[in-house]
């Protein structure tokens, strides 16, 4: 399914082995700032097996998708949803992230994924809510989460990547069917 963004449309595509170069695309010291810094082609090459896995599994919990810009038919970037533990709630729930390529950033790309992300964590049924971490110093993710009509609950302490402390905030969305 599309989903319309500000000037045009975005298409979810579960992640493929020929993704691989968008993960590295996506690996620039400036887009993984707040998470961590740039990974090793080890750790890549070990994200891109665990993306596959989510996305061809069939008893997963969650996808992995490439973001795919329309009219133009051109990738520009990943997000995905996966299964959660939350210790604050002590149970599990979805998770999502994603990551836009410069030069699509500011555009409504992120936003309009996020809420087709939504829609099939909703779709998929398996838990009633869905969570972002973003860090408390990433403005655009905090606005995606805004926009895509998250809620704020708290900041939080996370280690990301493992060994690495972030603050957070934890925003969370009801995926409760409307009427239900």
């Amino acid at each position: 399914m599309d989903h319309e963004r500000g000037n045009g449309t975005v298409r979810l595509e579960p992640w493929a082995e020929g993704d691989f170069w968008l993960l590295q695309a996506m690996n620039a010291p400036e887009l993984m700032e707040h998470l961590g810094g740039p990974e090793t082609e080890k750790q890549l090459a070990a994200r891109q097996l665990r993306y596959e896995r989510l996305s061809v599994d069939p008893d997963r919990a969650g996808c992995m998708f490439r973001i795919v810009l329309l009219p133009e038919e051109r990738a520009v970037g990943a997000i995905g949803f996966w299964e959660h533990r939350s210790e604050e709630a002590g149970a599990s729930a979805y998770e999502t992230g994603w990551t836009v390529l410069p030069g699509f950033q500011g555009r409504g790309v992120a936003t309009a994924a996020t809420l087709a992300v939504v829609e099939r964590a909703r779709a998929e049924g398996r838990f009633p809510h869905l969570h972002a971490y973003p860090s408390t110093k990433n403005a655009p993710s905090n606005a995606v989460c805004r926009k895509a009509g998250f809620t704020l609950l708290a900041e939080r302490e996370l280690e990301y990547p493992p060994g690495h402390p972030m603050r957070c905030n934890d925003w969370r969305l009801d995926l409760t069917p409307p009427g239900a």
